[in-house]
């Protein structure tokens, strides 16, 4: 099996996934409610979670339809917490389109959001006894700890004091749960053990981890073109970032880039904004951040493929998993 055949068999699951997204989100009337939640589903990305959901389902044996309303599900959720998110950061732009509260108004995006919310947990609901309940299990402790990653995330803006530890943790419940969630559902769908299942966890814990530091570096040198939000964005909200605590490790850049997270972006312009986004740059390269944070998503991604490594699959689907987390990391370059 060559890695173009894995990744087209990657691009026909998703392929195959977005048909069923389609079938199952309809709800069309009011209107008001609805055409928010079809847009924000609509604007793409790699949709990621859903497809880690059908992989570990697949990879286990399960048949790759038993688990597309639970890939469905994820993906309803993952863009709900984004929808929610854009709103609380006054987010202009998602994939390069406007944000639901832009195009509508904050209360629609407010009141689209909870609507996606109840349509992921619906999704559930044709599975058996068991599987119902070890799905509803997981997905309910996943969404509970993505909302105590959003509140870190939230505490971390008016502190100065945040390490990179809390950091890694708020990354951790915010986003990589996720990941670990969609692979453990797949794995619960083909019926494997508690342990495999804890593995296969594990593996979306420290892929996530990789990914959204990955985001992080991205954010201040990604090009908006491929990136789908704002460049600078973290620099404009003085967010906290991975890449922000590791450079003001460096005593010879801490004071000042300290002095320019103490600004507030609505008392700028946004030409004082694109200066501080470009000196910020620099101060992150100079500092050795940029470098720490590429170390890191290295030192992730590492981790996750040795967990590949132990998982209770094929070699072949080993490889797969393999190239799919490599060719996930390459947007560094």
């Amino acid at each position: 099996m060559d890695y173009f055949y894995r990744m087209n068999a990657i691009d026909q699951l998703r392929s195959t996934f977005l048909q069923h997204l389609k079938n199952r989100i309809t709800e069309s009337e009011p209107a008001g409610l609805y055409d928010p939640v079809h847009y924000i589903l609509e604007l793409g990305g790699k949709r990621l979670r859903p497809l880690l959901t059908l992989m570990s389902a697949k990879m286990y044996g399960a048949q790759v339809q038993d688990a597309l309303d639970a890939a469905v599900a994820v993906e309803v959720f993952h863009n709900f917490t984004l929808l929610h998110d854009d709103i609380m950061d006054a987010a202009d732009l998602r994939r390069g389109q406007a944000t639901v509260h832009k195009k509508w108004n904050t209360n629609t995006g407010i009141l689209s959001g909870d609507a996606m919310l109840i349509m992921a947990y619906r999704l559930f609901e044709g599975c058996d006894r068991e599987q119902f309940f070890q799905l509803h299990k997981i997905f309910s402790k996943t969404a509970l700890e993505v909302c105590e990653g959003q509140q870190y995330d939230v505490d971390f803006e008016t502190r100065d004091d945040v390490t990179v530890s809390e950091y890694l943790l708020m990354i951790q419940l915010k986003t990589s749960v996720l990941l670990g969630c969609a692979l453990q559902m797949g794995a619960i769908i083909a019926g494997v053990d508690k342990k495999e299942q804890e593995l296969i966890y594990n593996y979306g814990i420290h892929l996530g981890l990789a990914f959204q530091l990955m985001d992080d570096y991205l954010d201040a040198f990604g090009d908006l073109a491929t990136f789908g939000k704002e460049v600078g964005g973290d620099i404009r909200e003085n967010k906290k970032t991975y890449l922000f605590l590791r450079s003001i490790e460096n005593e010879d850049c801490a004071t000042e880039l300290k002095e320019w997270f103490a600004l507030d972006h609505e008392e700028m312009n946004e030409d004082q904004i694109e200066e501080k986004k470009e000196i910020v740059k620099i101060f992150f390269e100079e500092s050795g951040g940029a470098a720490a944070t590429l170390e890191a998503i290295k030192h992730y991604t590492v981790k996750a493929l040795a967990i590949v490594e132990q998982l209770s699959i094929s070699d072949e689907n080993k490889k797969e998993l393999h190239d799919f987390s490599v060719d996930l990391m390459s947007r560094v370059s």
